[in-house]
């Protein structure tokens, strides 16, 4: 039986609010346990809580981002659940009246073309606290550091077909909240995380499969791989002559596969009612018209103008601009140089292969983009070749020059790399070469016109050998043509 995969994703965005969305409790990452949860985030009796306004406009920020709708009013709910780092004994979330309305996404596929993803909504809540169960052998540690910290959850539709179209999307999401500025996107340290809804149907069925949801993964590879198992597992099982319970899994990336936690909750479960701490939220309209003429130019814009305003490819422009700080990287590269195509290429090129050997990020880039594009322009003047240029690259990589000044001047003078463009300081060594070389210029000679082209190579090795690699490989190659034909 041929199967189809139906995937939807709840992507929970940690909002880079400097408190938390119900309390003045920092919401700094690492602190010492408990160190960061006042009254309000322990539940102490007589507390209420008082909404963050910036936690509302990150909100809305993204709701204009994604082009969704913005309602009017929009309400906080009690979700009710008892857990050890849950210490109210629910949720405050919003279930039935959202901050963001239906919007959509569009995602750029491995092929080239794009897709579009429908959002249902987006709603604010409350992390809850953390649980630790490593250290204590036998018992379990709570740190209410986290509880309180503002979360938007987006909750894309079912329109998701297989691992990649999920993995795109997540990253799409990721983009967008990073340009926005309302998250750092971390997913490392808990920032932006997945809960990943999945089903399999047979192929051309209209009604959906039961689906199993993949509590909290935290990575765009283990997204991928939590899926192909899932689907396989539930393929197995109904071929087998069972069927899939709806249920909450964990994702093990050491044994890379799922695993049952608990049989899944429905929304009447949680005995949801709106909040009576906390009043309706009413968005006036200016302010929301006020934040939408405050958006930055968001990824999608941006490809578009790297495509058609500096001519890059749609893949090129794809990469650069996935990434709100390699666009920026690449953006203060080009305004020094003046080359976007050189720019892009070395951006994703030796940049980008020097900081994945060492695992660095682009911001933490040793060279920096004033000192790329001093580079460049030395590269595009002819003051130095491409192979100068990888040489003064990993020079200005491990420290040499003046990172306040244009650090490629410095090491191409130290180095005596600048390239020799002299006509006749190039001739004098090509005649060197030719002399020193009677046998190769015999076979030259004696070989047809069409099959000479291959033969210069070893004269233009040559020749670049003699000027330590500083001269003009242009004019080396025209030059040598011109006295070789010559010969003949």
């Amino acid at each position: 039986m041929q199967w189809e995969t139906v995937i939807g994703l709840e992507v929970h965005v940690q909002l880079a609010t400097q408190s938390k969305i119900f309390s003045g409790s920092s919401t700094d990452f690492g602190a010492e346990p408990n160190s960061q949860a006042s009254a309000v985030d322990l539940a102490m009796p007589g507390t209420l809580p008082v909404l963050n306004e910036q936690a509302v406009s990150m909100a809305v920020q993204f709701g204009l981002g994604i082009n969704a709708e913005i309602p009017e009013v929009s309400v906080f709910d009690r979700k009710n659940y008892f857990y050890p780092d849950l210490p109210k004994g629910y949720q405050t979330s919003q279930m039935y009246y959202p901050i963001v309305g239906p919007g959509e996404v569009e995602i750029s596929l491995d092929d080239g073309s794009t897709q579009r993803i429908r959002v249902h909504h987006a709603h604010l809540e409350e992390d809850a606290g953390k649980s630790l169960h490593e250290d204590y052998h036998g018992m379990t540690g709570i740190d209410l550091n986290r509880a309180g910290t503002p979360l938007l959850e987006i909750v894309s539709e079912p329109d998701m077909r297989n691992a990649k179209q999920a993995v795109a999307y997540l990253r799409a999401i990721h983009a967008i909240v990073t340009y926005l500025g309302i998250s750092d996107g971390n997913m490392a340290e808990g920032s932006m995380r997945c809960d990943v809804n999945v089903s399999v149907r047979p192929k051309g069925q209209a009604e959906f499969g039961t689906r199993a949801e993949i509590k909290n993964v935290n990575s765009f590879r283990f997204v991928e791989r939590a899926i192909a198992y899932e689907v396989e597992r539930q393929i197995e099982l109904i071929e087998d002559g069972g069927k899939v319970v709806q249920e909450t899994r964990l994702y093990d990336p050491d044994a890379d596969e799922t695993r049952s936690m608990r049989t899944k909750e429905e929304a009447n479960d949680y005995r949801y009612f709106p909040c009576p701490d906390l009043l309706p939220i009413v968005l006036d309209p200016t302010y929301v018209e006020q934040l939408r003429d405050a958006l930055p130019e968001l990824p999608a814009e941006k490809r578009a103008r790297f495509e058609s305003a500096l001519g890059l490819s749609a893949y090129d422009a794809g990469v650069l601009s996935a990434n709100r700080a390699t666009a920026d990287f690449f953006e203060e590269v080009m305004a020094i140089c003046g080359d976007a195509k050189q720019a892009a290429n070395w951006v994703q090129g030796e940049l980008s292969g020097a900081l994945n050997r060492e695992g660095l990020s682009i911001e933490n880039s040793p060279v920096s983009a004033q000192q790329l594009g001093g580079l460049l322009v030395r590269v595009i003047d002819d003051t130095i070749n491409g192979k100068a240029a990888k040489q003064v690259f990993q020079a200005m990589w491990n420290g040499e020059g003046d990172s306040a000044n244009n650090s490629a001047d410095a090491i191409i003078d130290a180095r005596g790399l600048k390239q020799v463009t002299d006509t006749g300081a190039i001739e004098a060594m090509i005649d060197q070469v030719i002399s020193d070389s009677p046998a190769q210029v015999a076979q030259y000679r004696d070989a047809e016109p069409d099959k000479r082209g291959k033969m210069i190579g070893y004269f233009v090795g040559q020749t670049m050998k003699a000027s330590r690699g500083t001269a003009n490989p242009q004019q080396v190659n025209t030059l040598l043509k011109q006295k070789l034909d010559a010969l003949c």
